[in-house]
């Protein structure tokens, strides 16, 4: 069952970014992880969230995706994003609940 990270980033020093970007890129590959949005134009519709730059990641499962994020690849990534962005993450399993009225 497919599970999705889903970041809300706002960028504090796009040079150490960039590196960020490059090193998260090539560990993510590697963890069989996608990008499915990487900060295109977002339209809030409702509430008062304004996300900055939103990316969303699809992994095979959630055990993938904390795999990428507890991998050692990424660690090193992670340490340039926290040093050049203010980060929300979260990671949401893409099965789901069944609908309401329905099973």
């Amino acid at each position: 069952m497919p599970a999705y990270l889903i970041a809300d980033i706002e960028v504090t020093d796009p040079q150490v970014y960039e590196r960020y970007r490059e090193a998260a890129g090539a560990s993510l590959a590697a963890h069989g992880g996608r990008f499915v949005v990487r900060g295109g134009a977002t339209e809030v519709l409702e509430g008062d969230w304004t996300p900055r730059r939103l990316i969303v990641l699809e992994f095979e499962s959630m055990q993938a995706a904390r795999s990428w994020y507890d991998s050692p690849e990424y660690t090193a990534a992670k340490e340039l994003r926290l040093r050049s962005a203010d980060s929300r993450l979260v990671l949401v399993d893409g099965g789901g609940s069944p609908p309401i009225g329905g099973s």
